[in-house]
């Protein structure tokens, strides 16, 4: 039996056009690199810091706005990128198992990491 031809969805006219793009930028944070947008929510390391806190990121490495994309060397001079803190969530529960064989030894512990959750406020 002859499967159908897939169809194929048609791009949107933004999508194509050049010059036209998501303002978005790149923030080292821990040792990590983000692909952050205005408005957009995400979980980084833990911060000893209240909720509503605004945290300022220096480290921007890349920054995108309207299609033109400036990179920095090793970043970009004046850019940061405001958060604000929404608050600390705790991530799902990691097993760690230790075995010894024909020992009768067994050790089974868990810990569940606290991380803080951020909502990107603007990129300047």
């Amino acid at each position: 039996m002859a499967k159908a031809p897939s169809q194929s969805v048609p791009s949107t006219p933004a999508a194509t056009t050049p010059g036209t793009g998501h303002h978005y930028a790149i923030v080292v944070d821990g040792g990590r690199q983000y692909r952050v947008r205005e408005g957009q929510e995400l979980e980084i390391d833990f911060r000893h810091m209240p909720a509503g806190a605004e945290l300022v990121f220096d480290e921007v490495l890349a920054v995108s706005k309207a299609g033109q994309l400036t990179l920095g060397a090793p970043t970009v001079k004046g850019a940061t990128v405001k958060a604000e803190i929404l608050g600390l969530v705790q991530g799902e529960k990691l097993y760690v198992q230790k075995f010894r064989r024909r020992k009768n030894y067994r050790r089974r512990t868990g810990h569940r990491s606290i991380s803080t959750k951020i909502r990107i406020a603007s990129i300047a």
